[in-house]
């Protein structure tokens, strides 16, 4: 039988194909080929994904890196995961993200249009590098992204006021500036030497660019650093006529030990001193008024001072004059009632054998007779409507900050100094302060400041000309500044908090951030009513003459609190740990500061620096290295005549004469250190 079928438009087909009814029997093999026809068909889909997938997949690896859309991980040579970065602001939109040579690169998250990329550079056989960006173009939400720490140690930073080595995080803190702060004042907040840098005992290492508005936040509970950039809520500022879009952009590297990519590092991003500054300085003692005789120091006081180095036959680099010698904050005159003789002071002082440097700031005060002048100049940071100047407060008083922006204001501020110089002889200076924590929430300066810190580093560079001998306590990319960075106060205790277990950990952070010609404050710490141990006028015996041979294996040494003030003994001590600094320390420290202008590689460094794959050598903080060759390891506790010292692989001779041929790393237990002692090891071939 034969059916028709409806035809085209317009009639019928009356010649159709003939088409045979379907019996029951057929129907089964139909319904078969039916199914078989959709599972080829979706096979074949399924395989399209796949290969679909393989692409996306390959397209989102680049090296050792893996991206997804909520973060990426790196991997080491040998397959290990090595860093983990979490996007915590927002999710990448994978179907804009294509793979061009060494880039891989994203137009699009799933809130709107973005700049992402990772770009992979190789600048060592063994290194691999990625700079990694993420910049809004339609929004001014923040940027954050969360690296995990929890598998490794890490270091670097910024100074801080309980310092650890390596970091300890603790609670939780939402991201905020990353910007230089007092921390004596302001014992929360990032250091006076600070650096956006961070190195991890598992070869890898992060730099985060200098253009990034950038804030650093940490949870302990997740093991996780926060690393955001915003401008809202902020002392950041977009470039001018920019929208205040954010951009968090940041290097990591990873390489095959942490000695190794620290070092790799350093030589790309850190600026490095340009000379060394004078032997001397390493050579002999720094002897400050300040501990001693806080404000009230005079004339009298002065040449008394000096007059007991002589007698007690010390030698000295020079003498520190501290604060207070003028009438007032901000003048540059001698107070003439405490120094009524001020050229025959220096005459005789310079008759001696004595060079002299003075203490200053860059506060004018409302009081001074400065304050009008630099006003009608426009010398000071003023407030954001550029109409009146910013007064600020600090630990001595109201005042004006010089705007080091403004060449006039640095002009201005070093006339002066130089002519303290070509008056009485200065030596040279102690410049104090330049954290941005002495400037205003929102300020406005000659030249635009985008980020805070750079106000630092305007300030640091002020010591150019007196670099000698200078010392400042804060830096930011002040690397090149080549003079000696002193650490912020100590209280005359034991502890991390500024104390006495502090000096080795700060020390060897701000190391790794590039600064090596350290002054670690005034042996015994600053003697501070309430902040002393003991609660005496002077520092616990004990604690000075710990305090003083541990300073003795130091680039420089500083007095204050002078060792006659105790007794016979302890002045027999200090003499005997000056001239071991003179002997043993300072020809070693000055050879590597020769090597400091080529490497940018610290003189005081951490143990793992020779025993790379050492757990143990990545957690001590209480012993360190001069060089490869000299381990350190004084006692930092009260009350006690012995410590455990763990000892490297390797050929060691004790200060007693002992040898150690340990081909794996050795602990000593109670090893005994008397009092007059500290512990050190000279590695022997």
């Amino acid at each position: 039988m034969y059916q028709v079928v409806p035809g085209g438009a317009g009639g019928t087909i009356t010649d159709g194909v003939p088409i045979k009814k379907i019996n029951k029997e057929s129907r089964p093999l139909v319904g078969a080929g039916v199914l078989g026809l959709v599972l080829v068909i979706a096979a074949v889909t399924a395989w399209c994904y796949y290969i679909a997938s393989l692409r996306k997949a390959d397209l989102l690896k680049t090296e050792l890196l893996d991206l997804n859309k909520d973060g990426f991980l790196i991997r080491n040579q040998a397959g290990g995961i090595v860093f983990k970065m979490a996007f915590r602001s927002g999710t990448l939109d994978l179907d804009s993200c294509s793979k061009e040579g060494v880039i891989l690169r994203c137009s699009r998250s799933y809130a709107g249009r973005v700049n992402f990329f990772i770009m992979t550079v190789k600048p060592k056989e063994t290194v691999m590098c990625y700079r990694v960006r993420w910049e809004e173009l339609e929004s001014d939400r923040p940027v954050e992204h969360a690296m995990a720490y929890n598998e490794s140690h890490w270091y670097g930073g910024a100074e801080s006021a309980v310092q650890r080595w390596p970091i300890a995080i603790s609670g939780q803190q939402a991201p905020k500036p990353f910007v230089t702060s007092d921390v004596y004042s302001n014992r929360h907040d990032f250091g006076g030497i600070l650096e956006r840098y961070w190195l991890s005992s598992n070869a890898t290492a992060i730099k985060i660019n200098d253009s990034v508005p950038f804030h650093l936040g940490w949870n302990d509970t997740e093991k996780t650093l926060y690393f955001q950039a915003r401008y809202q809520d902020s002392p950041y500022k977009p470039l001018p006529g920019m929208p205040p879009y954010a951009e968090l952009s940041y290097r990591v590297c990873v390489g095959p030990d942490v000695t190794s990519i620290h070092k790799v590092m350093v030589r790309r991003y850190f600026p490095k001193p340009n000379k060394v500054p004078l032997e001397t300085v390493f050579r002999y003692p720094i002897w400050s008024t300040w501990a001693l005789y806080k404000t009230d120091i005079n004339q009298e006081k002065l040449l008394s001072y000096a007059a007991n180095i002589r007698k007690y036959s010390f030698n000295c680099s020079h003498i520190e004059l501290d604060d207070r010698y003028t009438s007032r904050y901000g003048e540059y005159e001698f107070d003439p009632v405490k120094f009524p003789n001020v050229s025959g002071m220096f005459q005789k002082l310079k008759a001696d054998g004595f060079l002299v440097s003075l203490w200053t700031h860059p506060f004018v005060n409302y009081d001074s007779a400065n304050f009008g002048l630099c006003v009608q100049k426009g010398l000071f940071v003023m407030e954001p409507t550029g109409q009146l100047p910013a007064l600020v407060r600090w630990w001595n008083g109201i005042g004006g900050i010089l705007d080091f922006t403004n060449p006039e204001a640095r002009n201005w501020f070093t006339s002066h100094l130089r002519a303290l110089r070509s008056k009485y002889g200065i030596s040279s200076f102690k410049l104090d302060a330049g954290e941005t924590n002495y400037l205003p929430w929102q300020f406005r300066t000659r030249a635009h400041l985008p980020d805070p810190s750079t106000f630092t580093r305007r300030y640091t560079e002020m010591a150019i000309p007196f670099n000698e001998r200078a010392e400042l306590r804060s830096g930011y990319g002040s690397q090149n500044i080549s003079c000696f960075f002193r650490l912020i106060d100590r209280d005359s205790v034991w502890g991390y908090e500024l104390g006495l277990k502090s000096i080795i950990p700060t020390v060897l952070t701000i190391s790794i951030l590039g600064y090596q010609f350290i002054l670690p404050d005034m042996i015994g710490g600053n003697a501070y009513p309430n902040r002393t141990y003991g609660n005496g006028k002077l520092p616990d015996r004990e604690l000075y003459i710990r305090w003083l041979e541990l300073s003795a294996f130091m680039p420089s040494m500083q007095f204050s609190i002078p060792p006659w003030e105790y007794d016979a003994e302890v002045v027999a001590i200090a003499q005997r740990f000056t001239a071991l600094h003179e002997t043993l320390v300072a020809p070693r420290v000055l050879e590597l500061a020769g090597e400091v202008l080529n490497t940018g590689d610290p003189i005081i460094r951490p143990l793992w620096w020779i025993a790379t794959g050492d757990e143990t050598a990545y957690r001590v903080d209480s012993q360190f290295l001069i060089g490869d060759d000299l381990m350190v390891a004084p006692v930092l506790e009260p009350g006690k005549q012995e410590r455990d010292i763990y000892l490297p692989a390797g050929h060691w001779r004790s200060y007693k004469g002992e040898r150690y041929e340990n081909k794996e790393p050795m602990h000593l237990t109670d090893y005994p250190v008397d009092l007059d002692e500290i512990a050190y090891f000279l590695w022997i071939q």
